[in-house]
């Protein structure tokens, strides 16, 4: 099933603001577990045939609300320096990744049937690191692109936030900093 894209107003926008309103209302009353799409159908006072077309299951509508919870407001910091920037980020990220809403996000885009849910979820992470990626350039920094930044920082940060026993901490992001940076000198 497809994800159907809602218009950036209007009564479509109406309906995903209620039902997101709906999910967070019920997250504060009751464990994650014991939601339903039909109760938050109810909570948000439509069918729950909107839900299923819209997201196609319920991780897919959990991970939507979790990653509006944690798309950041402003840009990253620019600290002068490509190596700055993503020190700087990479803090941020670690966090948001280690949070009770990252880390569902992160298992919802896993459980989700609608294929383009995990895509979407990595969305704000692309926009970040290009962001930093194009200052770098505009400064004259050599830059590694941007799949090499995400094989080399966001894939192991998630594979170790899932699966891993403890958050990554400050020592595993400079060891990915390093080697994804091509300064490594182990």
């Amino acid at each position: 099933m497809t994800q159907k894209q809602a218009r950036p107003g209007g009564r479509s926008a109406r309906v995903q603001q209620a039902i997101h309103d709906a999910v967070l209302a019920l997250l504060e009353e009751q464990p994650r577990e014991s939601l339903t799409v039909p109760l938050i159908a109810a909570r948000a006072g439509v069918t729950p045939s909107t839900l299923y077309r819209r997201w196609g299951n319920l991780p897919s509508l959990l991970a939507d609300v979790d990653l509006c919870r944690l798309r950041p407001d402003e840009p990253p910091d620019d600290t002068g320096s490509l190596r700055g920037d993503l020190e700087r980020w990479l803090e941020r990220y670690v966090d948001d990744l280690a949070s009770t809403p990252g880390q569902a996000m992160l298992r919802d885009a896993l459980a989700a049937t609608d294929p383009g849910c995990a895509v979407r979820c990595t969305e704000p992470t692309r926009e970040r690191l290009e962001l930093l990626l194009e200052r770098a350039h505009s400064r004259g920094e050599a830059a590694p692109s941007l799949d090499v930044l995400l094989d080399g920082l966001v894939a192991p940060l998630i594979y170790r936030t899932l699966f891993g026993a403890e958050r990554p901490d400050e020592q595993l992001c400079q060891r990915l900093l390093a080697q994804t940076l091509g300064t490594d000198t182990r």
